[in-house]
């Protein structure tokens, strides 16, 4: 099934849609025939994403293809209850892309209390909370996906990522488990997990690499039709570059072993100079 066929008359949520590639997401997916619900904490930017996406297709402003939602995904109450305006919004929700997410990028010993449960609630917690909310949704229709968008550090574990790779490591453990319970319970509803390395969004501002033709930074556009395509068709996760999947068969080495390699690949310098979204 081609990613357009597959769009077509779709309704998608994707959170953390107000920059980056969530907001490039929403805009494709409109693009190949869809309608999007961009859920973000920043009411502007959400905003913006959704007349972006609704002027590109010429949108009856009567009948958008884009929907914006102001939401604080780590509140499971106004999870919920967005969630009900969504699909009230939308008539229905065929996939829900969980793509909001934060990064600290501090030495474990500068990390704050309040960072740390901020990583956890918003790249772990909220993932339960948007998951649960569209569940019941997500069964009553034919085409049912739930993504999640977590990171390369969900499969290799670097310096000045403590509590960002033991998030990621979480979430990528909360799709694995929630695919094999669907599939156990014969449910029809796909799940995919999203594993990239350092993309060339603000969040990820600052950081290097040693062997960019290995594993490169990211481009946003191209990350974001690999996911596109990859709920499209259907798979299961998608690790980007495929140089990182042999860092991740690495990890399962002993760490007399794979530190070495690490330090080869300069893996543990990449965050040295991380600066982030100003």
């Amino acid at each position: 099934m081609k990613p357009h066929q597959y769009y077509e008359g779709a309704s998608v949520v994707v959170t953390g849609a107000g920059s980056g590639i969530g907001r490039l997401m929403a805009l494709r997916i409109v693009e190949e025939g869809g309608s999007v619900a961009v859920w973000d904490i920043d009411a502007e930017a959400a905003r913006t994403t959704a007349d972006m996406a609704n002027a590109q297709v010429g949108a009856d402003p009567a009948h958008p293809r884009a929907v914006a939602f102001t939401v604080d995904v780590t509140d499971s109450t106004a999870v919920r209850q967005t969630a009900a305006d969504t699909v009230a919004a939308l008539g229905k929700v065929n996939v829900l892309i969980n793509n909001a997410g934060v990064v600290s990028g501090a030495p474990f010993e500068e990390l704050t209390e309040r960072q740390i449960r901020r990583t956890f609630e918003v790249n772990v917690l909220s993932l339960f909370w948007t998951t649960k909310a569209f569940l019941p949704e997500l069964k009553r229709q034919r085409r049912a996906a739930v993504v999640t968008v977590a990171s390369a550090a969900g499969i290799v574990a670097v310096a000045r990522q403590t509590d960002y790779a033991a998030s990621k490591f979480a979430a990528v453990g909360f799709t694995n488990s929630l695919r094999a319970e669907l599939k156990k319970a014969g449910s029809h509803i796909r799940t995919l997990v999203v594993c990239p390395y350092y993309i060339d969004t603000g969040m990820f501002e600052g950081v290097t690499t040693k062997f960019p033709l290995l594993l490169p930074i990211l481009k946003e556009e191209k990350v974001t039709d690999r996911i596109v395509e990859a709920v499209a068709k259907g798979r299961e996760r998608l690790i980007m570059p495929p140089f990182a999947a042999v860092a991740g068969l690495v990890a399962a080495l002993p760490p007399k072993i794979a530190d070495p390699i690490y330090g080869v690949f300069g893996l543990n310098e990449g965050m040295d100079h991380f600066t982030g979204r100003r």
